[in-house]
């Protein structure tokens, strides 16, 4: 936790500073413990190791469990007791025999509750207001990081927030708060839509400002990362495919707007630029050379069945879905077939690369439905490539900003068609008189 002063009963306008941590040496047993001294001592030793390292303690008081006073903050442990680390007694350290350190860092994958013992998303969400002020465990996969913000409370105490998105086969987005600096470390540290987060003891809230519910970290809860359990490696599995699919990206919080109401208008750097200085998805129009368009592979790498729930790529004989987490595993299966592309376009400053073009866009860009396109000939299908390759379109996308992807970005196109000659002219001359 956060070090934290109070006045020293003992000596007259003096501070006492104190921090918590748990540790575990074993799968079944934790125990809370609880760092007093000076500031140079507390915060130098809050800062000497991290949620994850291996750390020796020398000489704690051990103490028992006091559930009126300050052990009603702290995460639950199955121990009576708590250990003291006194700055006058006891000694901190990182622990430097490896053979030590590889036999317990395993633990650290091991939720502190039971591994079946969770809310879904959707659970929560159905819930509702029913579960306002309670704390509950969570197993959830990262959808997206934001950024941290400071901030000053009117008694001048510094702080800071941060927000994650949780995801998993029942809910596509919501909000996980941090307020805590160690918890806000820790998040930032992780991969999204590569991570998954058992979190025991949230506080979930009803948000009046979303009218939502949200979740929150606090002083008893403890997270593990990708945890070693049946449960975390379905959610896992899961999340590879449905991201890995394009699927996570349509549900983004920016809905699809009409591409009449489309009007800006950008270079390929000038979409790469907006998107590294906003974390909001956001669209736009692009004059640009179609680069790689990939309709002469075989035919199963453009045109795909997915389960018309979860979006799972579904198996040849298109007669259940795999996804043991699948929503809709207890119904009768459904699954839609349709173009799923990935595009580069390119223009005089630069290329973006694997942007999205699926149905029904696809068709309407390619002119044909996918009952032709699967009876043309490869020499007819290669034809048709080239109708695009290397002719300058008008491009209408959605952009999202992606720490994943190298360029920074993540796309879809929304509607493709070969440029009006008049129409790349009057661009042209836009972007040299922006020069200008």
């Amino acid at each position: 936790t956060d070090v934290k002063s109070f006045p020293d009963r003992k000596n007259f306008g003096m501070d006492r500073f104190t921090f918590g941590f748990t540790v575990k040496d074993s799968p079944d047993f934790f125990i809370n413990v609880t760092a007093w001294g000076g500031d140079a001592y507390i915060n130098g030793l809050a800062s000497s190791f991290s949620t994850g390292d291996c750390v020796i303690i020398e000489n704690p008081l051990v103490a028992t469990k006091d559930l009126e006073k300050g052990d009603r903050f702290c995460p639950a442990t199955p121990s009576h007791y708590r250990l003291l680390v006194t700055e006058a007694h006891s000694q901190v350290c990182l622990c430097a025999d490896m053979d030590t350190t590889d036999r317990l860092l395993p633990l650290i994958h091991l939720p502190v509750k039971d591994s079946r013992d969770f809310y879904t998303l959707g659970d929560i969400v159905a819930n509702g207001q029913k579960l306002d002020g309670s704390v509950i465990n969570i197993l959830a996969a990262v959808k997206s990081i934001g950024d941290t913000k400071q901030f000053t409370t009117s008694d001048g105490r510094k702080g800071q927030r941060l927000e994650v998105r949780l995801f998993d086969d029942s809910v596509s987005s919501f909000p996980l708060v941090c307020w805590d600096r160690e918890a806000i470390q820790l998040m930032q540290t992780l991969i999204p839509r590569e991570t998954v987060l058992f979190i025991a003891d949230a506080k979930i809230s009803f948000d009046s400002f979303r009218s939502g519910m949200t979740a929150t970290v606090n002083s008893k809860s403890i997270i593990t990362v990708n945890p070693d359990t049946r449960e975390a490696s379905l959610l896992f599995s899961y999340a590879k495919e449905v991201s890995e699919s394009g699927a996570l990206d349509q549900d983004e919080m920016l809905e699809d707007v009409p591409v009449e109401s489309i009007t800006d208008v950008y270079t390929v750097s000038q979409l790469k630029q907006k998107a590294q200085e906003n974390p909001e998805a956001f669209f736009g129009i692009t004059y640009s050379f179609i680069s790689k368009l990939d309709l002469d592979s075989s035919v199963s790498k453009v045109i795909r069945t997915r389960c018309s729930r979860c979006k799972f790529l579904v198996t040849e004989d298109f007669s259940s879905c795999t996804n043991q987490l699948c929503p809709g595993k207890d119904q009768t299966f459904s699954a839609t077939t349709g173009f799923d592309l990935l595009v580069d376009f390119t223009d005089h400053t630069g290329t973006l690369h694997t942007f999205n073009l699926k149905s029904p866009v696809a068709e309407k860009t390619l002119g044909c439905t996918i009952e032709e396109f699967t009876s043309l000939t490869d020499d007819e299908r290669t034809a048709m490539k080239w109708k695009f390759l290397l002719e300058r379109c008008k491009i209408y996308v959605k952009i999202i900003p992606s720490t994943k992807m190298k360029s920074g970005i993540r796309g879809m196109i929304l509607d493709c068609s070969l440029a009006d000659a008049g129409e790349v002219k009057q661009h042209m001359s836009a972007l040299l008189q922006q020069r200008l």
